[in-house]
């Protein structure tokens, strides 16, 4: 039944409506409310001030009712009920609704409310809470890890930008189910990366763009056309809504909000499971499906793992081709077409934390974690040669290779990703994140006859089989030298194809560094610089005005100078590279400095 009459009013006409549930509101808590309740049998309208609401998708994909330009003047009793009656009316600008219950999902900014980290004074491209024009193949950060957040980066992928999420803290049971469907579906059609561990550090201005530094060193900086921070949300002001006092003491008007927020003067439930509160409270016909919060019971279910997969995977893996039990190369192609990228750069790949693991471990916190991915950052690595035995030309991304080490636990580590991917072979589904990003290439590299130094500990020489490739194919003719420290030879997964190159190129040298083999003199990376052992093995002279240095692999063997409390920077007490190079004239490139020393710590 959705019977309406006409009713006369001095300002205007207006159409009274019966529904069980109003739903003020169209962002992300409003359109979860709205179908939750929707399916569940309730006739339900939304009421949005805007003209849009907030995942657009949505409302066709679940044939939602929604109201546009249509802000809500008053919500209060009909004249004939007392607070026991069991209606409200509902009064938008063009309706009167006669509902069993209305919902107020808006949130207000927090006028309080100031990004954690200093801004720069130039701040063009720095906004909070609005969004930027002209977003076509521009870079995006938002900086955020609540709905709204969710709600700004969904806004910003659909105006064409591409997108990082720095969502630092985010907990997905804490989104809303339309918040949390969405950013599954941003990431799964790699529309936008999410940095679940990317806090904002600080934020300055690069040549005019914003340069975000993150905490930790599993993030790296990047520079971004925009930056979005995405602010906090208090209880929407009652009064704004003309909710009289009747009303919100009929318990038929509920808020999104919290306890505290409200101080006991109406309902209020958290955004995520405010439909659960609402129909347990007003609606006893709605079947409410138990709450799965037991990891045994989710898996008993019948393809929940299956949905999860489809939901959440986005690439292919095509090539699993182990070097030894705990080493793989690894090779995955996307769904959406090809992922083009330079010879350096990395991607992260994710698996689930429901996928099972090689190992006996248990992941940490993983009733909470269950539903979600397991991500990590690998550089992109290169087959070498094609199929003909020809310099492969990998960079068009129609399939990417990783080379990956299996992490084994160890005390207070449980590595979540490794573990479930050693169980993966070929035609195994796997997540592959859209954004593939990087600032170690070869950009330095301009004289075709300079020399180039790779320098790697394991699988730390995956961007380096890219970048050697990349040299080699475009006539680079001064000497190239690819070293490499391992334990075993087991370990060294693209040996017979670094040969091959060897023999193949005069100019291209490569060093296999094996430390544990009986038969092999013990030497280190460090090593090669103390006995010059470029100069006298390989005849290559280290001349800093015509070399570059890449190095990627074991923090110990790069040796990055360190900064103390007084602010001063020293090197570390273990002699790395960066210290042997830098005494022979070397200049460690930074952001701010450029110099002939690159450095990858992202291995």
């Amino acid at each position: 039944m959705n019977q309406s009459v006409e009713i006369d009013e001095s300002d205007h006409d207006r159409q009274m409506s019966d529904y069980d549930l109003v739903v003020v509101g169209g962002m992300a808590a409003g359109l979860s409310l709205a179908i939750s309740s929707q399916r569940s049998g309730l006739r339900v309208r939304v009421v949005e001030a805007g003209l849009s609401v907030a995942y657009p998708e949505l409302v066709g994909r679940e044939a939602l009712d929604v109201g546009y330009d249509e802000p809500v003047e008053s919500i209060e009793l009909p004249p004939d009920e007392g607070s026991d009656g069991d209606h409200i009316l509902i009064r938008t600008s063009r309706r009167t609704y006669v509902a069993a219950a209305a919902a107020v999902t808006v949130r207000a900014p927090d006028p309080a409310w100031a990004p954690s980290v200093p801004l720069p004074e130039d701040r063009s491209r720095i906004h909070v809470d609005a969004v930027p024009v002209d977003l076509i193949d521009r870079d995006v950060l938002v900086v955020g890890n609540t709905d709204h957040a969710v709600e700004i980066a969904a806004q910003l992928a659909g105006a064409g930008g591409r997108v990082v999420l720095a969502a630092s803290g985010l907990d997905p049971k804490l989104l809303s189910p339309a918040g949390d469907n969405v950013l599954r579906t941003l990431e799964r059609e790699r529309r936008a990366t999410v940095l679940y561990r990317g806090a904002l550090e600080a934020l300055t201005i690069v040549d005019g763009f914003p340069v975000a530094d993150f905490e930790g060193r599993m993030t790296p900086d990047l520079e971004f056309d925009h930056v979005v921070f995405a602010g906090s949300r208090v209880l929407a002001d009652p009064a704004s809504f003309g909710l009289t006092e009747a009303a919100a003491g009929s318990g038929r008007v509920w808020f999104v909000g919290s306890e505290s927020e409200a101080a006991g003067q109406f309902p209020v439930a958290d955004g995520f499971n405010i439909g659960r509160r609402m129909a347990e409270a007003l609606f006893p016909q709605v079947d409410l499906t138990p709450e799965l919060d037991d990891i045994a019971v989710r898996q008993r279910l019948p393809g929940v793992v299956d949905e999860l997969r489809a939901e959440h995977y986005n690439a292919t893996i095509t090539k699993f081709e182990p070097t030894h039990s705990d080493l793989w190369v690894l090779r995955v192609r996307p769904d959406g077409g090809r992922t083009s990228h330079i010879p350096g750069q990395y991607a992260s790949l994710g698996l689930g934390y429901w996928e099972e693991r090689i190992d006996d471990a248990v992941d940490p916190g993983l009733d909470d974690k269950w539903f979600k991915l397991v991500r990590r950052s690998y550089s992109i690595s290169s087959r070498i040669f094609d199929d003909r035995g020809y310099l492969a030309a990998d960079t068009s991304g129609e399939e990417l290779e990783f080379y990956i080490v299996l992490v084994p636990p160890s005390d207070g580590h449980v590595p979540g990703l490794t573990p479930r991917l050693a169980l993966k072979r070929p035609g195994d589904r796997i997540y592959l994140g859209p954004k593939v990003t990087g600032r170690y290439t070869l950009a330095a590299v301009h004289d075709p006859a300079s020399t180039v130094v790779f320098l790697s500990t394991g699988t730390g020489e995956a961007p380096h089989n890219a970048m050697v490739v990349e040299l080699l194919s475009k006539g680079h003719y001064g000497p190239i030298v690819s070293a490499v420290s391992v334990r075993h030879w087991a370990d060294l997964g693209y040996r017979d194809k670094h040969e091959a190159l060897h023999a193949r190129y005069p100019n291209y040298h490569y060093l296999p560094l094996p430390t544990r083999e009986p038969d092999v003199p013990k030497r280190y990376i460090q090593d090669l610089l103390r006995d010059d052992t470029f100069t006298t093995e390989l005849g290559v002279a280290l001349d800093p005005e015509r070399t570059n240095v890449y190095l990627c692999g074991n923090p110990a063997m790069i040796g990055l100078p360190e900064r103390d409390a007084e602010g001063n920077e020293h090197f570390p007490e273990t002699e790395g590279v960066v210290e042997l190079l830098t005494r022979r004239g070397f200049v460690l490139s930074r952001r701010n400095q450029p110099g002939n020393i690159h450095y990858e710590e992202y291995w």
